[in-house]
């Protein structure tokens, strides 16, 4: 794992890390042109033992860059035989190393970390050729010197050091809770037990002063250095708003792995939900569109993705992982298709059982519910089944007087929930 803490080097700190990036990025860049210009007849690409030979030539004979940080331009090599290895295993999995960009990835590894504790809040890492930069101590000393690596990043105007570290245990104790968790975007999640969780956003006075830069931006030159400043002050907001969420997020999922023994939550495809809606043409009249709700989809793609579902799975599923042996919680994905529409309470599955976002009443039973937590216990009795090792078909399935009913009765999903 990675512990990401803020940095604070001084104004020439600073400066010099700023040249450590442009190093590693033009190296990462010298590497990819060479791989693309590579040719069989020549043997095998060099990997990063050539590289690294290579380099030591170039930085014999070009002066500004043996001025510069060995380790860190080593390090670039290695990110980038890293990463080509990676595409060439599984191509389907991770993308072909391309280019760096000046002010996106500004960035570079430490090799041979050495991590000092000033006080309770403040410690410092070595940077090769800068010097002792500080940063603020978030977590325990002793996980924070047992890091072996390091890398610097600089985004929004803040420097932020990563420490790779062993993952500790997650510390908890079998409880025998259980629970569901329906994912949305007027409630981020909704638990099975009614408990109701929304992703932060911005406060109205950021709301105001980002639709206020954004005007200002655009009555700016293009290249002007108060276009930049601008465009400075617009990254800090949504870096600051990417930071509220994400603490969110540690948080929520931290509680649910620590007081939960069993996690069921849907298995949603995300990346086709915010895909764009297909155009319709005009049959009579060629080269014309008609209105294909591309405005409303677009607002509702803008909704799913500030609700950060897939980054809420990707944590849950990584601290469950984490749990020990005796402790261990269950992560369960289960299908998502009619969640929403199935009565818990009898089974009746019906798109007319759901009358709105929030109100669920079974059109068979009578059984009212908030639509949230009703699906939030399907899942859950989803989760239950296949934890059991039985199959779940989502399908509704007819009886005998032809009405719906769904994959679970009530009684079945008792007895289950008192054997987990």
């Amino acid at each position: 794992m990675s512990i990401r803490a803020r940095l604070y080097p001084t104004p020439a700190q600073a400066e010099a890390m700023v040249v450590h990036c442009g190093h590693a990025r033009f190296v990462w860049n010298l590497a990819v042109e060479q791989s693309n210009m590579w040719r069989r007849d020549k043997g095998p690409t060099p990997n990063y033992v050539a590289q690294a030979a290579q380099l030591a030539q170039a930085r014999r004979e070009h002066a500004w860059l043996g001025a510069g940080s060995s380790v860190v331009q080593q390090a670039a090599l290695r990110d980038f035989d890293r990463a080509r290895q990676s595409w060439w295993k599984n191509p389907h999995h991770f993308s072909r190393p391309t280019w760096r960009k000046r002010g996106v990835h500004e960035g570079f590894v430490i090799r041979d970390l050495t991590v000092t504790k000033v006080n309770h809040r403040w410690a410092t890492v070595h940077v090769p050729k800068v010097g002792a930069v500080k940063f603020r101590l978030t977590r325990p000393r002793a996980q924070v010197t047992a890091a072996t690596s390091a890398r610097v990043t600089f985004k929004a105007g803040r420097w932020h050091v990563s420490l790779v570290t062993p993952p500790p245990v997650f510390d908890r104790k079998p409880t025998g809770a259980v629970t569901g968790i329906d994912r949305g975007v007027a409630n981020t999640i909704a638990t099975s037990e009614s408990v109701m969780g929304s992703i932060p956003g911005w406060t109205p006075g950021e709301q105001a002063r980002y639709v206020a830069l954004q005007q200002q931006l655009a009555r700016q030159v293009k290249g002007s250095n108060r276009r930049a400043v601008t465009k400075g002050k617009i990254a800090r907001l949504h870096q600051r708003l990417t930071d509220r969420r994400t603490d969110w997020i540690e948080q929520t999922t931290t509680t649910l792995v620590r007081e939960h023994d069993l996690i069921g939550i849907e298995a949603l495809n995300t990346r086709g939900m915010v895909r764009k809606p297909a155009p319709k043409p005009d049959p009579e009249n060629t080269g014309v569109f008609l209105p294909n709700g591309a405005k409303a989809k677009a607002a509702l793609n803008k909704t799913i993705h500030a609700s950060c579902w897939g980054k809420f799975a990707k944590r849950l599923h990584d601290k469950a992982a984490n749990t020990p042996a005796g402790a261990k919680t269950l992560v369960v994905e289960v299908p998502a298709r009619y969640t929403s529409q199935r009565c818990h309470h009898c089974g009746h599955t019906a798109p007319e059982n759901r009358k709105n976002q929030a109100e669920f009443r079974c059109v068979d039973c009578g059984h009212e519910a908030n639509a949230d937590t009703n699906a939030a216990e399907n899942i859950l009795s989803r989760a239950i089944t296949l934890a059991a090792g039985q199959a779940v078909d989502p399908r509704p399935r007819r009886t005998v007087d032809g009405r719906n009913r769904g994959t679970t009765t009530t009684a079945s999903t008792t007895r289950e929930r008192k054997a987990v």
